[in-house]
């Protein structure tokens, strides 16, 4: 029989009313409980943060973009010509999902009574729909397919904005060397709620721009690259680099090759600052849960000199009554973590099937606080937990080698 593991369950299963570590055994549960739950939905949060924000930024520019070597990063675009033999290439690159050709031109909407300066882009039959599906609100998609309509999509923001609605029509208005004008009809709307670019972006089918910018059928702004796993955005861009670089030998075409995060800099870094915030609240957590534990067992030590020192006149050796605080501690840090992950992923279910707590779209670019669970966080955060509260306890349990039991038999 465990001796140690039997004293501490008997200790903890059968504490009275009147013992002196009572309450703060009580505050150690509710302080490891407590911790938990905010560590698990801060974590719950920021992924869910960090891929709703993800999603939006791809499904508007891919993972991988491949453009002309001299676009500066502009809307206004110089062509390149479509490359069958580069799409292969890509398309066979692990964790590709599909490569979509698009062209961008800076525009005017004007209204009777509004105008607003926009970014039409125009798509063809490659472009994959999924996220603009899931986030229409009314009408439907592109049919890029059939002959060319002057059909578009756009945004409720725009919408509101420009006091349009669905199977309205209005004029668009470019400027470069010369004014051209075309009329567009609203066969859908869509929202978001990623405002920086609800508020620039209107889909339409890529010839109407090849027509605008005098370009002939084959020629085109670049390749949106979508993936399957984000993660291998680096090195799949390095692949598509090395790719194009070959054929740029080949062909004289120049390609620049970016990643979203190089398109988008300020959003990723913004997002990459959330991580460090994640490292900060756990840390506080697991300094206050781990002080409050410690302040607990410090208080049961003091409370159970008598037991001490029964134990080592016995001759219990000092590592087997260490054992027996030990396994003590263990029993409190389940108790709370338990009541911990009840708590945490209850608020966790609530706000994600009822999206209680909302945000302002034009602050956080989600409607409301997101959450997404990945369970393989929420196990290694248990285990992390539970392992740093016990390797704090030990140092505390020292304190049981400096008790005499003959002082303490002597005064008794």
């Amino acid at each position: 029989m465990n001796t140690a593991y039997f004293i501490a369950k008997r200790i903890h299963f059968q504490q009275g009313a009147k013992n002196i570590s009572r309450p703060a055994v009580r505050i150690a549960i509710i302080a490891i409980a407590l911790g938990m739950a905010v560590m698990l939905v801060s974590v719950a949060v920021v992924i869910g943060f960090k891929q709703e924000v993800r999603s939006k930024v791809v499904g508007f520019g891919g993972h991988v973009r491949v453009s002309n070597y001299d676009n500066n990063n502009t809307f206004e675009t110089n062509p390149i010509n479509a490359d069958t033999q580069l799409v292969k290439k890509i398309k066979n690159i692990k964790s590709v999902v599909s490569v979509q050709a698009y062209i961008t031109k800076p525009g005017i909407i004007k209204t009777d009574t509004e105008f607003q300066g926009v970014v039409l882009k125009g798509i063809d039959s490659s472009f994959k729909w999924d996220f603009f599906k899931s986030n229409m609100l009314e009408g439907s998609v592109l049919n890029t397919s059939d002959s060319l309509q002057n059909k578009i999509i756009i945004s409720k923001y725009l919408a509101d904005l420009l006091k349009l609605k669905l199977n309205d029509s209005f004029f668009a208005y470019f400027i470069k060397d010369q004014i051209k004008a075309r009329k567009f009809v609203i066969s859908g709307i869509y929202s978001t709620n990623f405002v920086e670019y609800d508020k620039l972006f209107i889909l339409t089918d890529l010839r109407h721009l090849q027509r605008l910018n005098g370009w002939q059928s084959n020629q085109i702004s670049g390749y949106e690259v979508l993936l399957s796993d984000f993660e291998a955005m680096v090195p799949v861009s390095d692949e598509i680099y090395d790719a194009t670089i070959k054929l740029s030998q080949n062909k004289g075409q120049q390609y620049y090759v970016q990643s979203i995060k190089d398109l988008s800099p300020q959003i990723f870094g913004w997002l990459d600052l959330l991580d460090m915030n994640v490292w900060v609240i756990l840390g506080l957590m697991l300094s206050v849960a781990g002080f409050n534990m410690i302040s607990g067992l410090l208080i049961l030590i003091l409370e159970r000199t008598n037991m001490i020192g029964i134990l080592k006149s016995v001759g219990a050796s000092n590592f087997t009554v260490r054992k027996v605080f030990l396994y003590y501690a263990v029993f409190l840090i389940g108790k709370g973590m338990l009541w911990g992950n009840v708590i945490g992923i209850g608020l966790c279910a609530l706000q994600y099937f009822t999206h209680i707590l909302p945000l302002d779209p034009e602050a956080y670019y989600v409607s409301s606080v997101p959450i997404v669970f990945n369970w393989g966080y929420v196990m290694l955060l248990n285990v992390g937990t539970f392992l740093a509260s016990v390797v704090m306890m030990i140092g505390p349990s020292y304190l049981i080698s400096n008790i005499s039991p003959a002082k303490i038999i002597r005064y008794e």
